[in-house]
């Protein structure tokens, strides 16, 4: 097999431009399936970071809530009527509301979502930042910014850390931000704010107290989370859905990928990536076949099966795509993290979406040999004489 790849490895090379070429095309579609999969990822990524950063074991959220951004409120008392069981060892409310922040620099105004909660569990949110500044979330309308919300809100970490004071407005209530915390922006929201759940309350004073958006629920050590789940489900009224931690996760991720038009679409741009790949690969694959129809008639006359002339364009094509991979994996890391700095979603290379992507590129590649091939039935040795 590696005495035939040197003639494949000539063919491509005796033509540097067209080679060239193929290259440029491979590392295109290469750079398209990047960038799809890598905002897909991010999508789901950025969506659970809030979920996954929660200790708890069981989620009560309603049935009518569809994702973080678009919660229902529930009775506060199913949450607490799972004290009844026995393996429940503490359990916590959380609220969720949109404000309307104006950046204190700039002046203009944009939706922030802010999460109230009791600062009395202090190990709530396992976040950097949470924890270091409770207690100054407890202060009157005093807030936490998630430093890595996008920069229209302002240059609050830079403000903040300079030791200047950060006060603003939410909803034309005025506040102040108390310390900085770490969770990230989201296709959902593009900022985040953290605050005890007396300042939510001050701030939605129209929102009945007694109504939550997620109860989160704390099980003894060696409790089966599963057996846990199913019993509190069967004994509380419908008006509440009963989950798992895993299954709390899912909820979001199936919300962004079936729920809405953007999952679809970061999936379709990668299914378009593979086709136009497709496509330049069996041109330059065909071009070259065909310029050199008589040499393989030549073969033919010689002897060469047409096992042995397949096998060449074959490996033509794998030697295409392993060649064209690298520099568009390479220019696709480049722009993740300019897309990163700009939108401060979590883009970054994975040794898991590399590999994807190569194995797609060379099932395109083989998949535009195998139609290039076709044209080696005209290699009749008959033609040369």
């Amino acid at each position: 097999m590696f005495k035939k790849i040197p003639l494949a490895w000539l063919q491509l090379s005796h033509e540097k431009i067209r080679l060239l070429v193929a290259i440029a095309g491979i590392s295109f579609a290469d750079i398209l399936m990047f960038m799809q999969l890598g905002f897909r990822d991010a999508l789901f990524d950025s969506a659970v970071k809030f979920h996954t950063n929660v200790t708890g074991d069981v989620f009560l959220v309603s049935p009518q809530s569809t994702a973080l951004i678009a919660m229902k409120s529930f009775p506060r008392r199913r949450l607490y009527q799972s004290l009844a069981f026995k393996d429940v060892e503490s359990v916590t409310p959380i609220y969720l509301g949109f404000g309307i922040w104006k950046n204190p620099v700039e002046k203009n105004t944009r939706q922030i979502m802010i999460i109230g909660f009791n600062p009395a569990d202090k190990q709530l949110f396992q976040l950097p930042g949470v924890a270091e500044n409770i207690a100054k979330m407890q202060l009157p309308d005093t807030y936490l910014f998630d430093e890595k919300s996008r920069e229209q809100f302002g240059p609050i970490p830079k403000i903040f850390n300079s030791g200047q004071r950060v006060q603003t407005e939410i909803d034309g209530r005025k506040v102040d931000v108390g310390g900085l915390f770490t969770l990230g922006a989201s296709f959902g929201a593009d900022g985040n704010l953290m605050t005890s759940d007396t300042n939510f309350a001050r701030m939605f004073k129209n929102r009945d107290r007694g109504l939550i958006d997620v109860g989160v629920i704390k099980l003894k050590p060696g409790a089966d989370v599963q057996a846990t789940v199913t019993a509190i489900d069967a004994y509380l009224p419908k008006d509440v859905k009963v989950m798992t931690k895993e299954q709390f996760i899912d909820f979001e991720k199936s919300y962004w990928q079936s729920g809405t038009s953007i999952g679809f679409i970061f999936t379709l741009g990668t299914i378009m990536g593979f086709i136009v790949g497709i496509v330049i690969v069996y041109q330059i694959l065909y071009t070259d076949v065909a310029d050199h129809l008589s040499e393989y008639a030549t073969l033919k006359a010689m002897g060469y099966t047409d096992f042995y002339l397949l096998t060449v364009v074959f490996q033509e094509a794998i030697i295409l795509s392993i060649v064209g991979f690298f520099p568009g994996m390479l220019a696709a890391t480049g722009l993740y993290t300019l897309t990163r700095n700009a939108t401060s979603l979590p883009l970054l290379m994975t040794v898991g979406r590399a590999t994807t992507v190569l194995i797609l590129t060379m099932i395109m590649c083989t998949i535009s040999g195998a139609i290039a091939v076709r044209k080696l039935r005209a290699a009749d040795p008959a033609d040369m004489f």
